[in-house]
């Protein structure tokens, strides 16, 4: 098949998730068409069969803003009028499905199918914003397909928007092959010199992620246990959290990595993972963490816990209970057969549930269903 993908470039869930998706593709056979403001950073350098396709937005005193959905439809019009593109991929409903329907209506050409994946964002937070609303539904319902990475993000897409079309689950994935027992290296000396217990958050430091809870629940598990912390990711609340650690005096043993392409090789120093979010989709992070065999503690919220196994592969608490987190937390740290347990079913997890090779399947006979093939 011929497919064009088109996604956000920077680090996130959704970006992850469709280069993956494309290399995996590529891997298969599949002529895979890139579309994007600039090259995703998972997809630096050649790939065969990957074509990236960078939209150029053109200024004028005119637009207030880039009209960047506009310049997206079309050129993902004249990527279909040279290639003969078999299906075109939205991750996002807005501005790529909508930029894909606008696409094909530009070429009236319905063999070109849409298909629009749902990542979280969508749905719950621009999709509340009433000035999108009608834009998302629309697009959704123009689309050929329409998946959602979880079964809490179908129903939460069908309660907010009402849509009279079937909406696949098709989970979130990772190559779990990244994280295995043969390339476990980690420097822990650098991190923990003096063998303290690990423990990791990685996120975009958006308020949604409650990232100053992370640094509560580590605060209270420090009084109890040696232990450090390391953080991965850039975002608004970084310098909040950075005061935060200060006036909770736990600064000189917080570590601020700043992003990182691909956070394996960090979360096999790691000995517990944190996720107290207000929200997710699915957690996209989590599975990356279980992947290493790294239990979580997080909220019991969205997506989660169709991710985290509650008991067996970590725990989950309702949302801002940083002491019953730092409980759960200690719990794992301090009991070595239950922390190896977790370990070892959070890997299982991971590789049984979510491998990329459980999941593309899954796509291409959702693509083979769309085509009629």
């Amino acid at each position: 098949m011929k497919i064009g993908i088109v996604c956000y470039p920077t680090h996130g869930g959704s970006g992850v998730v469709a280069s993956e998706l494309a290399v995996g593709l590529a891997q298969r056979g599949h002529e895979i068409h890139i579309v994007s403001y600039a090259t995703p950073f998972r997809l630096g350098g050649f790939s065969e069969n990957i074509y990236i396709h960078e939209v150029e937005v053109a200024s004028y005193p005119l637009f207030r803003y880039p009209p960047y959905g506009m310049s997206l439809a079309t050129t993902l019009a004249e990527i279909h009028e040279l290639h003969k593109l078999d299906i075109v991929h939205a991750h996002y409903a807005v501005p790529h499905a909508a930029s894909a329907v606008l696409a094909r209506e530009i070429l009236r050409d319905k063999k070109l199918k849409v298909i629009t994946t749902l990542h979280g964002t969508d749905i719950t937070l621009v999709g509340a914003d009433k000035s999108f609303f009608r834009i998302i539904k629309f697009s959704m319902e123009e689309s050929d397909g329409v998946t959602a990475v979880s079964r809490y993000l179908r129903e939460k897409t069908f309660e907010e928007f009402n849509i009279a079309r079937d909406i696949e689950v098709i989970y979130n994935f990772i190559d779990t092959s990244r994280c295995n027992e043969k390339q476990k290296q980690c420097m822990r000396d650098r991190y923990a010199p003096n063998g303290e217990k690990i423990l990791m958050h990685a996120s975009n430091f958006r308020p949604v992620k409650r990232v100053g809870d992370v640094i509560r629940i580590f605060e209270k598990v420090r009084r109890q246990i040696p232990a450090k912390l390391i953080l991965v990711g850039e975002g608004p609340e970084r310098l909040f959290v950075q005061q935060l650690t200060k006036d909770l005096k736990v600064k000189d043993d917080v570590h601020f990595l700043g992003t990182q392409d691909y956070i394996e090789q960090v979360l096999n120093c790691a000995d517990l993972f944190l996720l107290p979010s207000e929200q997710e989709s699915f957690g996209l992070v989590a599975l990356e963490a279980h992947s290493c065999g790294v239990p979580v503690v997080g909220s019991d919220t969205g997506g989660l816990p169709e991710v985290v196994s509650h008991g067996e592969t970590g725990f989950l608490a309702p949302v801002g209970e940083t002491t019953e987190m730092a409980k759960r937390s200690l719990e794992i740290l301090c009991d070595d057969a239950l922390n190896q347990s977790f370990r070892h079913q959070a890997r299982e997890r991971a590789v049984t549930c979510f491998d990329r090779e459980k999941i593309l399947p899954q796509y291409e006979a959702f693509y083979e269903k769309i085509l009629g093939l």
